[in-house]
């Protein structure tokens, strides 16, 4: 913005005639004049194109968020290049969710268990008064928050840790983790909002677009929307792999080499079989019997 603007509501300047030169005329005067109502036109235009809500400390705590997603996004180049596309987008989203709990909400536990976010001093304390001004909660140590946090940094992060190692690996838990994991998430955001609205929502200030859509929809919405899309996707990959499972064993059996389920049930049948048979051989020697005793 331009340093000379001070107030998007200051009058036009009207410069007395005596302090201009003498052999300025009638006409340079309201050239002057029209020039300063110009200026500060400008500057009142320039002023109002700002974002209301997006002070300083908002920008560099969207900075420091998008510079959360960028590590997430080396990480990934560097561990997953031998995955699936899909599955790299999933990896992005797992190292991501670990910075965050690791480096935001670990720190948040620690001011809360010592303090709380409002006297305590730093960057990142500077951050969730930022945060605070949407939900007031995570301000002075409110005892459901701080329980969820501490659930979130521990369990959640272990989680999404033996995940990734699971995505990278192949592992055959991978699936067990990926659904456990997103509905401790799911579980997370809903014992946070949940209780304040039942109350009806007094901590939650919604007053500004940046509280509303950003702090509390959008970086909220994240651990709801992309836990439910992970549940779906270990429902899809499950399902393939039962279809897959039943496709294997019925080409098993057609080919005669039944697996040691079928082969079982297969001796059992052959058995009960046989067991008719028999029953049926007694009963026809039996009537023959009766009828040449005759």
């Amino acid at each position: 913005m331009d340093p000379s603007c001070h107030t998007p509501t200051a009058p036009p300047l009207h410069i007395p005639v005596e302090f201009l030169p003498r052999w300025s005329s009638v006409s340079e005067v309201t050239k002057i004049q029209t020039r300063t109502s110009a200026e500060t036109r400008f500057c009142s235009e320039m002023d109002s194109a700002e974002l209301p809500g997006l002070s300083a400390v908002s920008l560099l705590s969207l900075s420091a968020c998008v510079l959360q997603v960028f590590c997430a996004a080396l990480l990934t180049y560097w561990y997953g290049g031998m995955t699936s596309g899909e599955d790299r987008w999933i990896l992005l989203w797992l190292f991501y969710d670990v910075i965050v709990h690791l480096t935001l909400e670990g720190p948040f536990v620690y001011m809360s268990l010592v303090g709380t976010v409002e006297t305590s001093e730093g960057p990142l304390a500077e951050l969730w008064k930022e945060y605070g001004k949407a939900d007031s909660r995570w301000l002075v140590s409110d005892p459901t928050i701080v329980s969820i946090e501490i659930l979130t940094v521990v369990l959640d992060s272990i989680l999404a840790l033996l995940l990734i190692h699971a995505i990278m690996k192949e592992k055959y838990y991978r699936h067990f983790l990926q659904i456990a994991l997103s509905v401790c998430e799911l579980y997370g955001g809903w014992m946070t909002f949940c209780p304040d609205w039942l109350l009806g929502s007094p901590h939650l200030n919604t007053s500004r677009w940046i509280y509303l859509w950003v702090y509390l929809v959008f970086f909220n919405g994240l651990w709801v929307l992309v836990p439910v899309l992970l549940l779906v996707q270990s429902w899809s990959c499950l399902k393939s792999l039962e279809l897959r499972g039943r496709s294997f064993l019925l080409a098993r059996t057609i080919r005669g080499t039944p697996s040691s389920f079928l082969s079982l049930r297969t001796i059992f049948s052959a058995f009960l079989a046989s067991a008719m048979r028999a029953v049926s051989l007694l009963s026809t020697t039996k009537t023959r019997a009766l009828q040449l005793s005759r």
